[in-house]
């Protein structure tokens, strides 16, 4: 497999989901700004969408969309037990998780990232994050992880997604549940092992 990624990008949340499970692939540098590979190609040649991350199967076949490519990779690895058993409750109970990273807090920061967005913008984005995030971290109240004991992609997507939050200057100081739970997922050795693969610790 052939994982393009862009350095802290949605992305990372795919490449702690494969250090996770143990599987073996290649990590290609795809940077969202300037869509150059590693060889000096453009990245839109493999993925027309120019956007990360990009999973490139042994076959061909790719997937593409962070909550899918991370789902994806953890049926990989049953064993592991990053995404509970398909037709379960509890996978449903993940993929709202998913869903929820991706449609409330990926694309809610979307805004902070626009250079060309007004500061009024700006600022309801933020307000609109910090009532979620008030929401995540009243969830995560009791639990190791966000479906409870076990750490699953549901994790990684949330982890890499709240890491934006120090570089768009939202405070998650008055989340104790969500600091709490961030630090334990950036002890674990394959968030680790990602996070230093792209350059980020």
């Amino acid at each position: 497999m052939k994982l393009y990624y862009s350095a802290g990008a949605c992305s990372l949340a795919a490449h702690i989901a494969l250090e996770e499970a143990g599987l073996k692939y290649e990590a290609i540098s795809a940077p969202t700004k300037t869509k150059v590979l590693p060889d000096g190609s453009d990245y839109r040649q493999v993925n027309p969408l120019g956007y990360v991350p990009y999973l490139v199967l042994d076959d061909g076949q790719a997937l593409r969309e962070c909550a899918i490519v991370c789902q994806y990779v953890a049926d990989q690895a049953p064993a592991k037990k990053l995404i509970p058993t398909c037709g379960s409750m509890a996978r449903y109970q993940l993929q709202m998780w998913m869903h929820f990273t991706a449609t409330e807090l990926h694309k809610g920061f979307s805004p902070l990232f626009n250079p060309a967005m007004p500061d009024e913008a700006k600022k309801i984005a933020r307000d609109r994050l910090q009532d979620r995030l008030k929401f995540v971290d009243g969830e995560l109240a009791g639990k190791t992880y966000l479906m409870g004991q076990d750490f699953t992609v549901a994790d990684a997507y949330l982890f890499t997604v709240t890491n934006w939050a120090k570089p768009m200057a939202i405070d998650l100081s008055p989340f104790a549940n969500l600091v709490a739970w961030r630090e334990r997922v950036a002890a674990r050795p394959g968030v680790q092992a990602a996070m230093k693969a792209e350059g980020l610790i």
